[in-house]
């Protein structure tokens, strides 16, 4: 294993998201994050208030929509457990939303409880140029605990297979939420 990063916040964590050439690709598996930036609007949301402002999804929007402008291609695949969390409706009503609008690709597989894609990992990651692998890392509660350059050639491979298992799989953000209201519940 490469370098290993324990805060989202670390400069060479960042760094690769300005440093790629091509694409940035992610891979969500999780129902839950607990992501320090979104508890507050994650409470706002559940409590039933409107969104207001956002500054994690709002700084995350600016830097995709940059590097869109540039060339550069973010995209990601979540995997999500229907009926849907409060959080993965949080994420796409008051998150991927906003960033779809910035130029990010986000795509959605969902799945019944109990169910998982064959041959996709119940793990997150980031693949940088099909090329440079980031395991992440996440407590069962969805909080962070660390990501990790993965330097073994025959992972990056399998990576690149699943990410495009997963881009098969799934359907673009807007077709999935054409189904469900502003809150994300099932129409």
């Amino acid at each position: 294993m490469g370098t290993r990063f324990e805060s989202l916040d670390d400069p060479g964590f960042q760094g690769l998201f300005d440093d790629f050439e091509y694409s940035a690709y992610r891979l969500e598996s999780l129902q839950v994050y607990g992501v320090p930036y979104e508890l507050a609007e994650f409470e706002r949301f559940r409590s039933g208030e409107a969104r207001g402002e956002f500054p994690g999804i709002a700084e995350w929007a600016e830097r995709v929509a940059r590097r869109t402008r540039e060339g550069r291609r973010f995209h990601r695949v979540h995997v999500v457990i229907e009926p849907l969390s409060d959080y993965v409706r949080f994420e796409c009503a008051w998150c991927y939303r906003h960033t779809v609008a910035a130029g990010e690709e986000v795509r959605m597989l969902a799945v019944a409880e109990g169910q998982w894609p064959e041959g996709l990992p119940q793990a997150d990651y980031w693949l940088f140029d099909s090329a440079r692998l980031v395991r992440m890392d996440y407590a069962d509660d969805g909080t962070f605990i660390a990501a990790e350059v993965v330097d073994d050639p025959e992972q990056v491979v399998a990576a690149n297979v699943q990410r495009d298992r997963a881009v098969y799989l799934s359907v673009p953000f807007g077709d999935f939420a054409a189904d469900f209201d502003d809150l994300m519940r099932r129409r």
